[in-house]
């Protein structure tokens, strides 16, 4: 089995990045700013550092460092069990290790919350972020933290980002190539073999990450299932339809579905 997780997963365990979860945590910020929701906020202008982290480490301790609302990743790993399967994502909230996953069988390809860089970036090299984003969001006041407390890079001095691929300054360290290596591996292995390629949702915001590769893999091996779950997005090729199975709805009451199946006798 090999599972492409996408942000409809995280959003049906409860990360949900709009409504009354961002109000509750980032009224301030929506009544000073405009901003309407925490993914649209990321983007946000703001005109200092101070701000910046202000709400970075506000929205990466929530999505991060906090365990999700809902155990729909804990239900997932039941229903996997001990089954051969490897994980590709495009989360960045580890939410995967979180709920007992073992990190050899996971890659996050669009990088990690947790996670520091240069901004540079002078090395390709990257540093855990929990104390820093810890202590910012704590002394924060107004929407801003202490000068003092701006992460930078302990190499180079300069600013320090976060870990997460936007733009060519992505830093793919040595974890994330062996992480790459062991996801490669792992298909090279499989790829005669009778392979379910299940897809949680995974939208068309970067379908070469997960859903092309996947319906492609199907198309390749005669052996191969594709399985698509999704909210309002739940589709496949007319060339692997006798082999696919689409489920629009949420990923988590699926996933409920498929364990209380596999519980009877």
């Amino acid at each position: 089995m090999v599972i492409g997780a996408g942000a409809g997963l995280s959003a049906s365990a409860g990360l949900t990045y709009s409504g009354e979860r961002f109000r509750r945590h980032f009224q301030d910020f929506a009544e000073a700013y405009g901003i309407r929701d925490m993914y649209s906020g990321g983007f946000y202008p703001f005109s200092s550092p101070e701000e910046f982290w202000a709400y970075w480490s506000r929205m990466i301790l929530l999505n991060r460092f906090q365990d999700p609302p809902k155990p729909v990743y804990d239900g997932l790993l039941e229903l996997v069990g001990d089954k051969a399967f490897f994980v590709l994502t495009t989360n960045v909230d580890h939410c995967f290790q979180r709920a007992g996953f073992d990190k050899a069988q996971l890659f996050y390809t669009q990088g990690d919350y947790g996670l520091f860089q240069c901004s540079g970036p002078c090395c390709r090299e990257t540093w855990d972020n929990e104390a820093a984003v810890r202590e910012m969001a704590r002394r924060q006041r107004d929407m801003r933290v202490p000068s003092e407390l701006i992460p930078r890079c302990p190499r180079c001095g300069r600013p320090a980002a976060l870990n997460l691929r936007s733009d060519e300054t992505f830093v793919e360290d040595a974890g994330w190539h062996a992480a790459a290596e062991r996801c490669a591996g792992f298909l090279r292995r499989h790829q005669g073999d009778r392979t379910l390629y299940l897809e949680l949702g995974v939208g068309y915001n970067t379908p070469g990450i997960i859903k092309y590769p996947f319906r492609r893999l199907t198309a390749q091996n005669p052996r191969a299932v594709y399985a698509c779950v999704n909210m309002g997005q739940a589709d496949c090729p007319e060339d692997i339809a006798e082999r696919s199975v689409c489920l629009d709805g949420d990923v988590g009451a699926a996933l409920r579905s498929l364990r209380e199946a596999d519980k009877r006798p």
